[in-house]
């Protein structure tokens, strides 16, 4: 499988630059996910891999071709690119039953019949659609539709494989279903994946590597190891898997350790990271897990700030409690057993391994990340 090479891409509709000057690499054989909220200009890129839209500037190759420069002026139409495409409302027609819609790129290439026949059935057993040929859109489920356009879009064994929020259109249980075999489909044919989502638990899930886009430029990038658990700006912390982020400014900084005071007088251990000595004095944002956070009613903690439940939620498997800490709210995730209540007291333990501390300036506002879907439309 060829990799993916994107050189300094950008997109713009009208005065708006849907795609800013975007630079990345898919492995060959990886399956790397297009993560951010509506209008972060996910979708723009990944029509341009796909030959959809033609970029203003920039350059993309697949395996050995270049396939778009704005350099050389060239560009190679979708249909040469040998590129496999599942869109999210599965373009699938009516009057066309399983059999056909998944044997048409081969009619397209002028495979012979018995060739045609051969695959379909191959690409339909590989998604256990086999005895389904017969039936139309209307006659099969969603997930069944969403598995006939992911045969159609491997039944030619393409280069790249392009998927543009295929599950978004499914119901929870089908999307955790269909999540399950888009990962052994991707082990099995291991064909080079770019997905575009908007849910960071599909991308958690599914990812080699994610791209965390915002207005049109990419954030972050890593594992979703690296995504998760070592964010890099407010943005990234918030949007994938809702940190608090609160206001501190930097205290101390020593070999190995740092210590930052919350603007209510507490103050916190944490790893020094990205700070140096020179730093001390800065403002910056300190990044929890809701999860990572131990709540107690009293104990001795150098990691502690004192706090007040304002809602308490039952989720089944886990309780959530939002708490004020001074003018901040703050999400904890405790034992379903936990009996905390509104207007309870208490102590929230930060161990210093789980605390982040990130520069504000490279992320939005607490406020601005708290609906980030708000930003231009424009950017798809």
């Amino acid at each position: 499988m060829p990799e993916i090479e994107v050189k300094a891409l950008r997109k713009a509709f009208g005065s708006t630059a849907a795609v800013d000057s975007v630079s990345f690499t898919v492995p060959d054989g990886t399956f790397t996910t297009l993560l951010g909220p509506s209008g972060c200009g996910k979708t723009t890129t990944l029509r341009m891999l796909a030959g959809l839209e033609r970029p203003d500037s920039g350059e993309i190759r697949i395996g050995d071709s270049v396939v778009f420069s704005s350099k050389s002026k060239k560009f190679v139409p979708v249909e040469s690119r040998n590129v496999g495409i599942v869109f999210q409302s599965y373009a699938l027609w009516p009057h066309m039953n399983v059999f056909e819609h998944v044997a048409y790129p081969l009619r397209v290439r002028r495979k012979r019949p018995e060739d045609i026949r051969r695959r379909v059935r191959s690409a339909l057993e590989m998604v256990g659609l086999a005895d389904h040929m017969q039936r139309y859109p209307s006659e099969v489920s969603g997930g069944q539709q969403q598995r006939v356009a992911l045969a159609r879009a491997l039944v030619f064994d393409p280069a790249v494989l392009l998927l543009d929020e295929p599950l978004s259109n499914l119901d929870a249980a089908l999307r955790n279903s269909m999540r399950a075999e888009l990962s052994r489909l991707h082990r099995e044919t291991g064909v080079t994946t770019v997905y575009v989502t908007h849910d960071q638990s599909e991308a958690l899930n599914l990812s080699d590597q994610i791209l965390l886009m915002q207005t049109g430029e990419i954030i972050e990038r890593g594992s979703p190891t690296e995504i998760y658990e070592n964010p890099k700006t407010v943005y990234g912390a918030h949007f994938v898997g809702a940190a608090n982020c609160l206001p501190a400014k930097v205290t101390k900084v020593e070999e190995g350790e740092a210590t930052v005071e919350l603007a209510t007088g507490e103050k916190l251990s944490a790893a020094v990271g990205w700070l140096k000595r020179a730093d001390v004095g800065t403002p910056v944002t300190v990044a929890i897990r809701p999860e990572d956070i131990v709540v107690g009613a009293s104990g001795e903690s150098s990691n502690a700030v004192l706090s007040t439940v304002r809602h308490a939620g039952y989720f089944g498997s886990h309780r959530e409690l939002l708490v004020t800490v001074g003018s901040e709210e703050v999400k904890a995730q405790v034992p379903k057993a936990n009996t905390s209540n509104v207007g309870d007291l208490l102590i929230l333990h930060m161990p210093p391994g789980r605390l982040r501390i990130l520069p504000p300036s490279q992320g939005l506002s607490n406020a601005e990340n708290a609906a980030p879907e708000a930003k231009s439309a424009v950017r798809t």
